[in-house]
């Protein structure tokens, strides 16, 4: 059966991004002269930028100011951008959504700026779309602020959503928040105890009823 609502995480989930915030991060690093440890991806992934940024200050040395280095990350970031491409399957899904009807938001630990220019990049941008980013909420994913309030934003109960997203930090954030929480990370894994676990597109659209 068909949800009333479905709320997306964007990087690695609707967007293959991930590689670019990595390549973004690591190039960052290497115009201060810190070596990207080599877990960098699995220590990252799903995880806003404040606490990336406190785990390089206080493990690495990171010696910048919060602002002047996320402005560095994404003067590197943002050019790459222009090569992203969707998740195969996953925009397709959420226009087969649209057209059904369901409720749709897409829910970041990713800055607004970074939000705005990947799903434009991609093609899915268009007036009445309800997104949110790490800058609207005072608590980022793995808490449940950023899902209740696309659930807010759409009108919907928690409960009547689901929440779809390739981190354990963003499935941790879809199951405090009361959503049946279905995980599809990049790669096969275990996700936290409660989500749904699927390995691809077609998994997707059998647990949406599509």
């Amino acid at each position: 059966m068909t949800p009333k609502a479905v709320f997306w995480d964007m990087d690695g989930t609707l967007v293959d991004s991930e590689p670019l915030h990595e390549a973004a991060l690591v190039a960052a690093l290497h115009s201060v002269g810190i070596a990207a440890p080599a877990n960098l991806h699995e220590r990252v992934l799903g995880i806003a930028a404040w606490p990336v940024y406190e785990m390089l200050r206080d493990e690495f040395g990171l010696d910048l100011p919060f602002d002047d280095w996320i402005v560095r990350k994404y003067d590197h970031y943002l050019p790459m951008a222009e090569t992203l491409k969707p998740r195969p399957g996953a925009i397709e899904i959420y226009n087969e959504l649209r057209a059904l009807g369901v409720a749709q938001a897409v829910v970041s630990n990713s800055d607004r700026l970074i939000v705005d220019a990947n799903l434009r990049m991609v093609g899915l941008f268009y007036p009445g779309m309800k997104t949110v980013s790490r800058n609207d909420v005072r608590e980022g994913k793995p808490h449940a602020e950023p899902f209740l309030r696309a659930a807010w934003l759409a009108g919907v109960d928690p409960a009547d959503a689901v929440a779809v997203d390739d981190s354990v930090t963003g499935a941790t954030a879809g199951l405090a928040a009361g959503m049946r929480t279905i995980f599809w990370p990049e790669a096969p894994m275990e996700g936290p105890p409660g989500a749904i676990n699927i390995n691809s597109a077609d998994e997707l659209r059998a647990e949406l009823g599509l």
